[in-house]
């Protein structure tokens, strides 16, 4: 993950609004039953969390694909790995952390309340073909060599490259954008064979520009209702010229690299499990660390219902607008994982769990 649009289109705007509004608003999932944070991080004994977390054994499993992938970094989190995942075959009651040697430290949040802010990522599944042909119109480009300053989006959709460093052409602009903001996708040739993963391969050097925020801006689509599928409905609304002009609003343009077989991969070249990983702002929170979060539930529309779930995931990746108090949940693949991604910039508490220095660590 380079880049994408669930993270920047009002991320800056809430945070802001958190940190203004006395009225301190809760649509988004926030809670304030904490209090006041004036530290970074706070060493807590027992997180005031209810439940145990859902996810043990998709953590489990993200934690052994970091030891076949990275031994090194699982090396340096070994003993944190260990801990968490005894304590959470004994339940994952939050109150017992301390009796696996390990401590919580409560992260501050955007508003010092302990919300923290989470939006989320996925990979799309692109439909695509080898040449050109019917519906299959829009190229999608290999990286081609730097020979100076390369065009911008506006420049590339005029024609600016080469065909020959066309990779496959898509039946859809919108779908190509998307796999372009999020930084990789699956490429489904219709013929039958496995998909092809495009892993990212570079950009071309331009600004990115968050198009929702052009919306937002144009009076096009309101503040609170702006979400990925909020995008994909303009577009459906809209002549295809009109979402090129969009589109071109964002002069950052991503290219790939096929690879066969490929699993998708964070930062940190570990394959990533969806709500397991996330991407994270590595001067705060370092690749490989742990994190115990309390995420609001969503319902089909986006909107929050009211409920939280405790999930323990791995910082694994990284993101240009993932920057403090704020992690990346990564969803999965498809149009599912999509549709979740799509909806997700709510609030929720999080605590970084670590070793616990000079606490004995139960067996069991």
């Amino acid at each position: 993950m380079k880049s994408h649009w669930g993270k920047v289109l009002i991320a800056g705007c809430l945070a802001t609004m958190l940190a203004a509004c006395s009225s301190k608003p809760t649509d988004r999932g926030q809670q304030y039953k904490d209090g006041e944070l004036t530290q970074p991080f706070s060493l807590v004994n027992q997180p005031d969390a209810i439940g145990a977390p859902i996810n043990a054994g998709d953590f489990a499993k993200q934690v052994g694909l970091i030891q076949g992938a990275s031994p090194r970094l699982y090396g340096s989190q070994s003993a944190v790995y260990d801990a968490v995942e005894r304590w959470l075959r004994s339940g994952g009651d939050t109150r017992t952390l301390r009796q696996f040697g390990i401590d919580a430290w409560q992260m501050q949040g955007v508003d010092n309340y302990g919300n923290v802010q989470f939006t989320g990522y996925y990979t799309p599944v692109i439909q695509a073909r080898h040449t050109r042909q019917g519906a299959f119109q829009y190229p999608i480009y290999r990286m081609p060599p730097k020979r100076g300053r390369l065009p911008s989006r506006a420049q590339i959709y005029s024609g600016a490259l080469s065909d020959n460093y066309v990779l496959a052409w898509s039946n859809s602009l919108m779908d190509n954008f998307i796999m372009d903001v999020q930084g990789s996708g699956y490429v489904d040739f219709g013929d039958g064979e496995p998909l092809t993963f495009f892993g990212y391969a570079g950009k071309n050097g331009h600004a990115y520009v968050s198009i929702g925020k052009v919306l937002i801006d144009r009076g096009e689509v309101k503040r609170e209702d702006m979400s990925m599928q909020a995008i994909r409905e303009w577009g459906q609304q809209h002549s295809e010229a009109e979402v090129r002009e969009l589109l071109e609003q964002n002069p950052s343009f991503v290219f790939f690299k096929p690879e066969k077989l490929a699993p998708v991969k964070g930062a940190s070249a570990v394959p990533l499990v969806g709500r397991a990983s996330v991407a994270s702002d590595r001067s705060i929170v370092p690749a490989g660390s742990t994190i115990l979060a309390e995420v609001p539930v969503l319902d089909d529309n986006g909107k929050f219902a009211g409920q939280y779930e405790l999930r323990v995931m791995v910082a694994l990746d990284v993101g240009g607008a993932i920057k403090g108090q704020h992690f990346d949940i990564y969803q999965g693949i498809g149009d599912a994982a999509g549709h979740r991604a799509g909806w997700f910039n709510h609030y929720g508490r999080v605590w970084v769990l670590k070793t616990a220095p000079g606490i004995g660590i139960f067996s069991g």
